[in-house]
């Protein structure tokens, strides 16, 4: 299959942040949930769930807070539920990523991620994890238009000199896979239920296999 998508081989990954490198779907829920609470609102619906996971902060909070309330929101997320201080200690990698990551390094495969988080969230998530190294660039909600904008993809494009059918697009959303589309890049539809993509995977195990043809070089995957 790789073969066919990259007859060029595999030149770089995007990843998205939520839901690909981080397994944060539970955490994020919590987030929001704590924000409503302290307004006295009932819990997320599950529509309002799936437009947080994919929206910016700000966007998902003035999504799901009524409007007579947007001016508390800032106070309310700097003073009684602070995503570094509460939530930020919840957040895991997703299984099998870093092993993922650290065979595509090993192999010179250029990586970058693109999210709607800002950029001093994707950062300190980054930190966390000593991923910093592994991505260039970052690109996030405040330094390019957010996704679904094919802006930030076709930003990464230009950076590494990468003709976009060469470059891979990880993501779980219809925002990421219509940037995906938008910047001309292929698209792996991640752990994503019936979202389609180029490619359609639920592991990273899978992923690894499905690109084998098109990374280069024959070193081992790391442990």
């Amino acid at each position: 299959m790789s073969a066919r998508l990259f007859p060029h081989g595999l030149a770089g990954v995007i990843f998205d942040c939520d839901g690909v490198l981080l397994d944060s779907r539970e955490s994020n829920s919590i987030f929001y949930n704590r924000v409503l609470a302290v307004f006295g609102l009932p819990p997320m619906t599950p529509e309002q769930e799936k437009y947080c996971f994919m929206a910016t902060a700000g966007q998902a909070l003035r999504h799901i807070v009524p409007p007579a309330l947007h001016q508390r929101i800032d106070e309310v997320v700097s003073h009684h539920v602070v995503y570094d201080r509460d939530i930020v200690p919840l957040l895991r990698l997703q299984e099998g990523f870093r092993p993922f990551v650290d065979d595509l390094r090993a192999r010179g495969v250029r990586m970058a991620v693109h999210t709607n988080r800002r950029l001093h969230g994707i950062q300190r998530v980054l930190d966390i994890f000593a991923l910093p190294s592994y991505f260039d660039p970052v690109v996030a909600a405040d330094t390019a238009a957010p996704k679904p904008s094919p802006e930030g993809a076709q930003r990464i494009c230009a950076a590494w000199g990468c003709n976009p059918a060469d470059v891979l697009f990880v993501g779980d959303s219809e925002h990421d896979k219509t940037t995906a589309e938008g910047a001309g890049v292929v698209f792996a539809a991640f752990n994503a239920g019936p979202l389609g993509g180029q490619i359609k995977t639920e592991s990273f195990d899978e992923l690894h296999a499905a690109l084998a043809e098109a990374l280069p070089g024959t070193a081992g995957r790391s442990a």
